[in-house]
């Protein structure tokens, strides 16, 4: 089988890979330890040069298509919490519980020193969801823009090479030699699978979705067919993923059957097919949608000054409702869900084009 060859660039000069690696370092605060800072960059050269993609190792064990593959230990955690939290979504016993996730990058923690209206509507359907008695995780993504530390890597593409190499939970991150590291999805993997409904909030950004939530959604494809076991693959050899998605792949959903809801808002455009675009991908991976009213989208301050963009929010009552409504509906869908019922129609019917 051919795999297409040619368009990576080579490995950077020891000149060029210096001056990338000392940027973490121009504050002049560092001057004081430039001694250590050179035997560190040294350091980071040689696991560059080597390719250290995953230093810390171990065999993957039973259960793996090849028990003695040397599975990265820090996959093999992410792998474990997702399983537990799976058994604890799925326990009767477990509480309901949704993910309330704020998708707008701005916070008054970082430029612009403001609020977001996304985060003052996500605290409206976390008050409404908690009413009604349920445990919620409120995942806010401006922490991206305002944290120390905080990354979401952009997703690679393997699916597009074959399912199988798109493993569940993403395998291709860390990358130790190139600094790619501190994923926040690892986390971000393990609060999907423990809830029953994800409820999201965001804002239109130049008629899309903002980059921090694109980069989570861009990154949840292993979740829609991906592969659990990366000794299957001999970790990424797209010779062998897709001898296996020819062979017959599942595709298996590792998500489906939660609930959502989502709350879309706009100043001038955009908001109504941001809002169909999100609906179609969750519902795609399998998520249930929990009636026409858990489905909003809106303008506030409709062409109105930006700075005055609170206060139109201030006043639209309506909106605030209307969140409220779709925190309500979410909660509703869970019950019936939690209690065995109303199951799609075409739950039972497998689709010819599984992709």
């Amino acid at each position: 089988m051919q795999i297409r060859k040619g368009q990576g660039p080579g490995k950077l000069t020891r000149d060029e890979f210096g001056r990338r690696f000392l940027k973490l370092f121009d504050d002049p605060l560092f001057e004081v330890e430039k001694p250590a800072v050179d035997r560190l960059q040294d350091i980071a050269w040689s696991a560059y040069q080597q390719s250290r993609k995953s230093p810390v190792t171990q065999p993957a064990g039973e259960g793996y298509a090849d028990p003695e593959y040397e599975l990265s230990v820090e996959w093999s955690e992410t792998r474990e919490r997702l399983v537990r939290a799976q058994e604890k979504q799925q326990d009767p016993a477990s509480p309901s519980r949704v993910l309330v996730i704020c998708g707008a990058a701005r916070n008054d923690k970082t430029c612009p020193g403001e609020n977001s209206k996304t985060f003052r509507l996500a605290e409206v359907a976390r008050l409404a969801l908690e009413a009604e008695a349920y445990e919620v995780d409120f995942l806010d993504l401006s922490l991206l823009t305002s944290e120390y530390g905080r990354h979401i890597h952009p997703c690679k593409a393997c699916v597009s090479t074959a399912m199988p190499l798109c493993h569940w939970p993403c395998s291709c991150y860390p990358n130790h030699s190139l600094g790619q590291t501190g994923d926040w999805m690892s986390e971000i993997y393990e609060r999907w699978a423990l809830a029953h409904a994800v409820l999201i909030l965001t804002p239109v950004y130049w008629y899309q979705a903002p980059s921090c939530l694109k980069l989570m959604i861009d990154r949840l494809v292993c979740a829609d067919g991906g592969n659990p076991d990366p000794s299957s693959t001999g970790g990424k050899k797209p010779e062998l993923a897709k001898e296996l998605e020819l062979a017959g792949w599942p595709y298996p959903k590792h998500l489906a059957g939660r609930a959502y809801g989502l709350v879309v808002h706009g100043d001038a455009a955009g908001a109504e097919s941001l809002r169909r675009s999100l609906a179609d991908w969750l519902e795609n991976m399998g998520l249930l949608p929990s009636g026409n009213q858990a489905v909003l989208d809106r303008y506030i301050g409709y062409y109105e000054p930006y700075a005055t963009s609170h206060d139109a929010l201030d006043k639209d009552e309506a909106i605030q409702e209307e969140t409220r409504n779709v925190a309500r509906a979410v909660a509703k869908r869970v019950r019936t869900l939690r209690a065995g019922g109303a199951e799609p129609p075409d739950a039972d019917l497998k689709p010819p084009r599984q992709k």
